[in-house]
């Protein structure tokens, strides 16, 4: 079995959030409901229209097996979820129950913010021991896994084939990789490029210092990589910039909110395997297919299981029992996989995962997890606080520096001072 270590992310929300979250108290007592007076619980979530298809059948089927428990949802696009959060935070009222990010469990978590789920009935036997750590703080439960994914490449068959392109199978160097970007982008004829930007990704970044065996972050909240790491990952695909082989800045601008790859204008793209579903959607394309990400070392790809996205119950819930029932039937229950399929990533409760049917596009996403699962090594250590605010500004100077605004010493420094600045903030 694949020892997979808990991997906490942080992000800071501002010092006047901070404050009020400090000064959280106990949440007040459970209230119990029946079939006649049932208790009510908010939910929310972040999302599309077809997550939020999906996740009010589980609601109507959980108020159906639950006739004491009425559940109010509702669900937003993911940058307005964390304001929403962050301003409900500050005045003490957050919801019941809520989706949430590994991003965002620190800051709330351990300021008091989130309830400690160890203290309610929520069954984990069916998770496996080594993921269920990725929702702790201290020995505390702040959050439950739904579910996971991992990195790879996208490509569509279909458009190598028109190319005149083999397809990869995934045993590829950094090296190879940009020469298949390389010959795309040259047959594409200036409607085809070979991909974004790899090197624009943080978690990208994150998955190559592993594959070089440096750790991103130390355990007492500072970097434990070094300038000249950085602009050798940005200089990766510095022969890239400003060819075909990489779609430019400004039409990656212009094609947003769609991303290009969904917008038929690359052949690849880098990201987690739980996007296959929107990719498809947004491209209309018959077929899509993953790959392992390149690495110069063959025995270590850097990967490893990242929970999707987990379950929280504010620590303030007037219905601790029933949020906690409810967290319970959202991870465990068979046919709420059924829904979901792998929308939010594969089912991380083995009940869920057994229980639920998976074909066409959904089968290619766990698929692609069981072909990878002897490349899986243990997740990263818990990132330092305002790990999100980095992610952002990661993405930023990378899109600076492909629009040329920006040297890679330029970028490099750039994003180091900010890094720097915050560590010490947070000190």
């Amino acid at each position: 079995m694949i020892n997979r270590r808990h991997f906490l992310t942080t992000v800071a929300i501002g010092t006047a959030s901070a404050a009020a979250l400090a000064a959280c108290g106990s949440p007040a007592p459970s209230q119990t409901g029946s079939a006649e007076n049932p208790v009510t619980i908010n939910y929310t979530w972040w999302g599309n229209d077809d997550r939020a298809e999906r996740t009010r059948k589980a609601i109507a089927l959980f108020e159906a097996k639950n006739k004491d428990i009425k559940v109010n949802g509702n669900f937003t696009d993911f940058a307005s979820y964390w304001q929403k959060r962050a301003t409900e935070a500050a005045g003490g009222g957050l919801p019941d129950v809520m989706q949430w990010d590994l991003s965002y469990l620190r800051d709330y978590g351990q300021r008091n913010q989130l309830l400690d789920l160890g203290t309610v009935k929520i069954d984990t036997s069916a998770f496996e021991k080594s993921l269920l750590p990725s929702g702790q703080i201290k020995g505390k439960t702040y959050g439950i896994p739904t579910s996971t994914n991992a990195f790879a490449v996208y490509y569509d068959p279909a458009k190598l084939a028109t190319l005149g392109i083999a397809e990869p199978d995934g045993s590829w160097t950094y090296k190879d990789f940009n020469a298949f970007l390389t010959e795309v982008g040259a047959k594409g004829n200036g409607t085809l490029f070979g991909g974004t930007d790899y090197t624009s990704v943080w978690w990208y970044f994150n998955i190559w210092l592993r594959q070089n065996n440096i750790e991103a972050f130390t355990d007492d909240g500072k970097l434990g990589f070094t300038k000249d790491h950085l602009k050798k990952w940005w200089n990766l695909s510095g022969d890239l910039r400003g060819t075909p082989a990489i779609v430019s800045e400004e039409r990656v601008t212009q094609l947003a909110p769609k991303s290009p790859f969904g917008s038929n204008v690359t052949a690849t793209e880098v990201t987690w395997d739980n996007f296959m579903a929107g990719y498809l959607s947004d491209s209309g394309a018959k077929e899509l297919k993953l790959v392992p990400v390149p690495s110069d070392d063959p025995d270590n790809l850097g990967l490893f299981l990242k929970p999707s996205m987990l379950m929280v119950a504010s620590a303030k819930t007037k219905n601790k029992d029933a949020a906690a029932r409810f967290i319970d039937f959202m991870v465990n229950d068979p046919e709420v996989g059924q829904i979901f399929k792998t929308s939010r990533g594969v089912p991380a409760s083995k009940t869920q995962r057994d229980g639920t049917t998976f074909e066409g596009t959904d089968k290619l996403v766990v698929d692609y997890e069981k072909s990878i699962e002897k490349y899986l090594k243990d997740a990263p250590e818990p990132p330092i606080v305002g790990f999100g605010t980095l992610e952002a500004s990661f993405k930023r100077i990378s899109a600076d520096l492909n629009y040329g605004k920006l040297t890679v010493d330029g970028a490099t420094d750039a994003w180091f001072k900010e890094a720097e600045d915050l560590i010490k903030q947070n000190a």
